[in-house]
């Protein structure tokens, strides 16, 4: 199928519908899944562990079950954010919701922008966008995190992955453009963890 250019998508959806699906996405990202989950069994995540709301805490704190639901919730937030802006509009509305998703979990207002690191939420969206690179992602991920017990390194190495894989697929550099943005983003969302590295003082998934 031949890609709609960003004209034509926004003629057709509109651009008032383009943009109230852009920020519902955004909103959808700020859906505080780990928070909740923690709550339900009696933890802060915010106050406990490294503090981040993400499901490696949740883990931490509350177990495989609660990690797991955690890492679902968000999963769930980019994939139903890109795959409603495929459905509705085309890639380019896709990938624009896919990272208004990310962006909502990492900076969600309804916590004075006190979010997660991106990666789940951001994988949801390769997911629906690149699912072949995402599955080589995934992999990526299980290794290196298996491999060190550092889940921040199985994300770091996933992002590598991510662009790398779009650069080798030669998609259209719009698409690189934003994959790449969201990459840095989600490496900026890992500075304590980069930083924790450096000392060798890294919290283990174990």
């Amino acid at each position: 199928m031949i890609p709609r250019p960003p004209s034509l998508t926004i003629a057709l959806v509109g651009p008032l519908s383009a943009a109230g699906l852009v920020v519902g996405s955004y909103l959808l990202g700020t859906f505080p899944t780990a928070s909740l989950v923690a709550r339900g069994r009696g933890r802060d995540v915010l106050a406990e562990g490294s503090g981040n709301p993400g499901a490696s805490n949740v883990y931490r704190l509350a177990g495989r079950r609660a990690g797991a639901s955690v890492l679902a919730g968000d999963l769930v937030k980019g994939l139903v954010s890109t795959g409603v802006g495929l459905a509705v509009g085309g890639r380019h509305l896709a990938l624009a919701c896919g990272i208004a998703a990310v962006v909502g979990h990492c900076f969600p207002v309804t916590r004075r922008f006190r979010g997660g690191k991106g990666v789940a939420t951001g994988a949801g969206m390769s997911i629906v966008a690149f699912p072949i690179i995402a599955a080589a992602c995934a992999v990526a991920w299980l290794v290196v995190a298996k491999v060190t017990t550092k889940a921040s390194l199985g994300s770091l190495a996933a992002t590598v992955v991510l662009v790398i894989g779009v650069v080798v697929a030669r998609r259209p550099a719009w698409e690189i453009a934003g994959v790449v943005g969201v990459v840095l983003l989600i490496v900026g969302r890992h500075r304590s963890n980069l930083a924790r590295l450096a000392r060798g003082e890294e919290r283990s998934l174990q």
